[in-house]
């Protein structure tokens, strides 16, 4: 017959409880802790460090605005690129708020980077992505914008495109996704190679 008496009850919720305690609480997390020092770059996020000093993070996006960079795609986190508030715009495709801001973007991107209104302007130049904080563009981004960059930094065209080039990530374990340039990682290898003439 079960003992069904409260005191053998109460004591044996305790003692679950801290087993499972200890069991999640404490030796799990330790040892998931432990296996990601292995990897002590991704385990501390992956942050790029410049003279001692952090940067950024390879995988989160930051805004670029001067002309001597490439930039990223828009982002509907925040007020751009904010790690505490990401996320899409979630509207649909046909939502007139979305036809606008993307018909807004078009402009922009054409406009700064001197393309005639009937050029081709890539998807993720003129959308946002869904955490907003995407620190990808794609190789045709990075391509439609080497020449402003180029420009602004009197440097050659094909300087700017082999550091394109060097930067292209291709397919994840070679059938996953697309191949993506790292925009923080690009404009910093910008600067390490010519150094920046504008604000």
């Amino acid at each position: 017959m079960v003992d069904v008496r409260p005191l053998s009850q109460l004591r044996s919720a305790v003692v679950a409880t801290l087993l499972l305690t200890i069991l999640c609480g404490v030796a799990f997390p330790a040892a998931i802790w432990g296996v990601a020092q292995l990897f002590p770059d991704r385990a501390h996020g992956s942050l790029v460090v410049v003279d001692g000093t952090a940067r950024g993070s390879r995988l989160i996006g930051q805004a670029f605005h001067s002309p001597i960079y490439f930039h990223g795609r828009p982002s509907a986190a925040g007020d751009g690129y904010d790690a505490t508030s990401s996320g899409g715009t979630n509207l649909a495709l046909d939502n007139p708020k979305q036809v606008a801001a993307v018909a807004e973007h078009a402009t922009a991107y054409r406009t700064i980077n001197q393309l005639s209104s009937t050029d081709a302007v890539p998807a993720d130049a003129i959308t946002a992505s869904a955490s907003g904080l995407d620190p990808h563009i794609s190789p045709d981004n990075a391509a439609a914008q080497a020449s402003r960059v180029a420009h602004a930094r009197g440097i050659s065209l094909a300087r700017v495109q082999a550091l394109i080039e060097r930067h292209t990530e291709g397919r994840t374990v070679g059938v996953i996704g697309e191949p993506r340039v790292n925009v923080f990682e690009l404009n910093l290898a910008l600067d390490a190679e010519s150094p920046r003439v504008a604000p």
